[in-house]
């Protein structure tokens, strides 16, 4: 057996050595019953409106109940939801469950042919939209497998029409969210049979080939790991007592995991922010929350931290500052300390781990520059590159087994075998060491991954599609550190024989084709590109001359 130096750490501050996965069912078990526990109390608030525990159960039921009835949704039938932090994200993520199908998750900011890609890889029939993003879905409609359009206005649930964008004109029959509650509100639900093994999220994450992958997560993995989140952190868990501030975007796992479904188990009041980026937006609901907990990215906390109203907020209630998606500065974690009197408490993980793998227990009074503890149930191994495990203080590519780890990709047989080692441990990419004590420090990345403000960034996919714009004869792209976004994707370019290319066009191309985080920041023109003997490029040496 290995060595789990965390093991004694774990027991000396009494921390459990694991955890039942199976301590509820199904994640649908989980909720049913928080909701008629908190029924009277606040449940999510956005844009001056707030749902009930109580509101949330009606409202899915009759979303439930309608996709049933209406649609014929079956048990495993997936339902795409591309929606910013609304009301109609709970709702409708509640009733996809409730209803036994499995949530597609869809960045609201994605392109057409990012969509294109995920809608036709997971196979939805149905997608649950944001208004505002309807135009994207309206180019690729007709290239996708699509037939139910349901579309999400800023008031929906709260029974307030709120402004919004219109929809777009080409997606003709489309229904409107409200309209399906409505609806739905009278009509019965079927209840489903789910157990632990049931597919509940496809978590889209970027692939090495240039096309994202679905990362298949089970009701038992996300049972598992808000069990191991509660291990950790039973101070930051008071039942019926938190509030919470929900700034990263629900289609994100963490926020997932952590904000919506752990913290409305134990009845928080969950705030939802739907545009981080207009700051003094974001400060404006700081203020009225007031919240107990708080997690983020370093360039939100970084944002936040230079914002010349930060000053107005008062974090007297504020308990937990957590963080993850990417590194967490110790100077940003040292200002927001100055600020607001707690540190960001890092944890790791990844959309394939559902996705906390390691977090900064109770115990850690200060920021630690680790990300923690491996949780409980969990057994992360070092592998050098020649097979062989680092030892305490050696570097290795992190690799985990537990019952938050995905069972695989979503139809991808070649991905899995190269995903996981031959006794079944997940291969995560990253490199980290371990110290005597068990706390895990990631010290770089295999893959040659770009992370933008806690967004994975494949540089294959940057170069596919920077590749195809007229004028450029070869590019590869990396990653370079970034104060504000923690990295930025910098793309060296060989323009072909006779072209005159420029950067501006070049971005231009790419925001056509990539959410903006992926653009590059910066085009640099090269004469040539270093490739190894067989003609590989070699990216490495490329971070040399950056």
């Amino acid at each position: 057996m290995h060595a789990q130096p965390w093991l004694e750490t774990h027991r000396a501050n009494g921390i459990p050595a694991g955890i039942n996965a199976d301590a509820h069912p199904s994640i649908v078990h989980l909720l049913d019953a928080a909701m008629l526990r908190y029924a009277d109390k606040p449940a999510f608030r956005s844009f001056g409106q707030t749902l009930s525990y109580a509101d949330v159960d009606r409202l899915s039921a009759a979303f439930a109940a309608w996709l049933q009835q209406t649609l014929g949704v079956k048990k495993g039938d997936r339902v795409a939801v591309m929606s910013p932090n609304l009301l109609a994200f709970p709702i409708a993520c509640l009733g996809i469950i409730r209803a036994g199908g499995v949530q597609v998750n869809v960045n609201p900011m994605y392109t057409p042919r990012e969509l294109e890609h995920q809608l036709n890889d997971s196979g939805s029939k149905i997608i649950v939209i944001y208004n505002g993003s309807t135009p994207t879905l309206a180019e690729v409609i007709a290239r996708t497998g699509i037939q139910t359009v349901i579309t999400v206005a800023p008031g929906d649930g709260s029974g307030t029409a709120l402004p919004s964008p219109p929809v777009d004109a080409r997606l003709v029959g489309s229904i409107p969210l409200a309209d399906a509650l409505a609806k739905g509100a009278s009509m019965q639900r079927t209840p489903v049979a789910l157990s632990g093994d049931d597919l509940l999220f496809l978590q889209y994450t970027g692939g090495t080939t240039g096309l994202s992958k679905g990362a298949c997560l089970s009701h038992r993995n996300l049972v598992a790991n808000t069990e191991q989140y509660k291990a950790m952190m039973p101070s930051a868990l008071r039942d019926g007592q938190e509030v919470i501030l929900t700034a990263i975007p629900l289609y994100h796992i963490m926020a997932l995991m952590v904000n919506f479904i752990t913290y409305f188990s134990v009845g928080a009041d969950n705030w939802l922010v739907a545009d981080p980026r207009n700051m003094d937006g974001f400060i404006d609901v700081f203020k009225k929350a007031r919240p107990s907990i708080f997690i983020g990215v370093n360039t939100l906390y970084a944002g936040l931290s230079m914002h010349p109203r930060i000053g107005e907020v008062d974090f007297s209630n504020l308990r937990l500052s957590g963080g993850g998606g990417a590194a967490v500065v110790g100077a940003t974690s040292a200002k927001w300390k100055a600020l607001t009197g707690t540190f960001i408490r890092e944890g790791y993980g990844l959309s394939e781990t559902s996705p906390v793998l390691s977090f900064n227990p109770a115990m850690i009074e200060d920021f630690s520059g680790t990300t923690g503890l491996p949780v409980p149930g969990t057994d992360i191994k070092l592998l050098k590159d020649d097979g062989t495990e680092a030892a305490i203080g050696e570097s290795g590519e992190i690799c985990a087994k537990g019952p938050q780890v995905m069972s695989g990709y979503w139809n991808q047989p070649e991905a899995n075998v190269a995903a996981f080692t031959a006794d079944g441990y997940f291969r995560t990419g990253d490199v980290g060491v371990f110290d005597d004590k068990g706390f895990l420090k990631i010290v770089d990345r295999k893959k040659d991954m770009v992370i933008v403000s806690g967004f994975n960034v494949f540089p294959n996919e940057v170069e596919a599609v920077a590749s195809a714009c007229p004028g450029v004869g070869e590019c590869a792209c990396i990653g370079v550190p970034d104060a504000k976004t923690g990295e930025a994707v910098k793309l060296f370019v060989v323009r072909a024989p006779g072209s005159a290319l420029t950067a501006e066009e070049l971005t231009a191309h790419c925001r056509k084709e990539m959410t903006a985080y992926k653009v590059p920041k910066i085009v640099r023109f090269v004469d040539s590109l270093p490739k190894s003997t067989v003609g590989k490029i070699l990216r490495r040496e490329l971070r040399d001359v950056a």
